[in-house]
């Protein structure tokens, strides 16, 4: 029986991937901050080992300064910022940066020791070794992001920067669902459930969105248009039309919002249904109704703050806030669709 338990779960290999999704909710945070500050090109080069090495001189802070100076946004936003300015934007991306390398070895190294000791359960291994590659490619998706700012324009491409978040969002997933397998072992005859189609599309949505906010975050669509429910007294936004449709879909600062928008009303109609009609459920646990609740009322709380946030003008705190608890909306959506497919 133990070597059963043994191959079948494991609480330390759970408890590890369950930090490193902790990780990468930080990150994640972290990101918005940088996104949020217009720090994300302060750093111009991508050094994935001798980077983690911050400036230790005035003789290597003016030369990371010097190299700011020499793309457009330092051109055309930040012309005449100081060095202590420049070292203010500096910090956030190289936070960012260092929680990726920290990620990274926060989960090579247990991963690894875990291998040896063959604690991990088998059905497991190819997994973590798929969550280790997406790490791993997460990196140069980071650095390609970055690089779009660097030559002709003042930030990061909008589609990039959804490439990027996307896949973040992703990890932070799949850590979550990967650990909780892990704790509770395999799931001996699931059964087939109605739900599995309802929690799927709610997961699926809840993605669509952060897809949806990063594209309005690239495009900085939460400066403009700050009434609500209209858009400028309007229905449907004046520009919202692009120069074609992939610059309407991506690049249209009215349409990335009008979307988001959309998306959110139609995200709480879904949330507050699947969760009513859980209520009524006899087939659905305990646990499997509290989660889908506390879904809804995630959902409802992230709508709510979405507003808020817009018609404020995005501050920092709100703006940090909101991609926060569209992660933690994230994982309680993960919890529930691994839940309800083990019955």
């Amino acid at each position: 029986m133990t070597s059963f338990l043994r191959q079948d779960r494991s609480a330390p290999v759970a408890i590890w991937l369950f930090v490193v999704a902790a990780l990468v909710l930080a990150m994640v945070v972290v990101g918005g901050a940088t996104r949020l500050t217009g720090s994300g090109l302060s750093i111009t080069e991508w050094k994935p080992v001798t980077g983690a090495i911050p400036p230790l001189s005035d003789t290597a802070w003016a030369s990371e300064f010097a190299k700011y100076r020499e793309i457009p946004q330092y051109e055309l936003v930040n012309r005449g910022m100081t060095l202590a300015e420049f070292k203010a934007i500096y910090w956030w991306e190289w936070t960012h940066r260092f929680l990726g390398r920290l990620v990274g070895a926060v989960f090579a190294i247990p991963f690894a020791w875990f291998l040896l000791r063959k604690e991990i359960p088998r059905r497991l291994v190819l997994r973590c070794w798929g969550l280790l590659a997406l790490g791993g490619v997460q990196g140069a998706i980071g650095w390609w992001m970055v690089s779009s700012g660097l030559s002709e324009r003042v930030s990061v491409a909008p589609e990039r920067l959804m490439v990027h978040l996307g896949l973040a969002f992703g990890l932070l997933a799949a850590l979550v669902w990967t650990a909780l397998d892990a704790w509770a072992g395999e799931a001996r005859r699931p059964l087939p459930s109605p739900w599995r189609r309802g929690s799927t599309l709610l997961l699926g949505l809840i993605f669509l969105q952060v897809l949806l906010g990063a594209l309005v975050a690239g495009n900085h669509a939460g400066f403009v248009y700050n009434d609500w429910p209209l858009m400028n007294g309007a229905l449907i936004p004046a520009d919202y039309a692009g120069d074609s449709l992939w610059g309407t879909l991506a690049h249209s600062r009215g349409a990335v919002q009008l979307h988001h928008r959309l998306l959110a009303y139609l995200l709480v109609i879904v949330a507050i249904g699947l969760a009513l009609n859980a209520r009524r459920s006899n087939y659905l646990a305990a646990d499997s109704k509290a989660l889908v609740t506390a879904t809804a009322g995630a959902v409802l709380v992230q709508a709510l703050l979405g507003i808020v946030t817009l018609m404020a003008g995005t501050p920092l705190w709100l703006g940090i806030l909101h991609q926060l608890m569209a992660a933690v909306l994230l994982t309680l959506a993960t919890a529930f669709a691994w839940r309800v497919r083990r019955v």
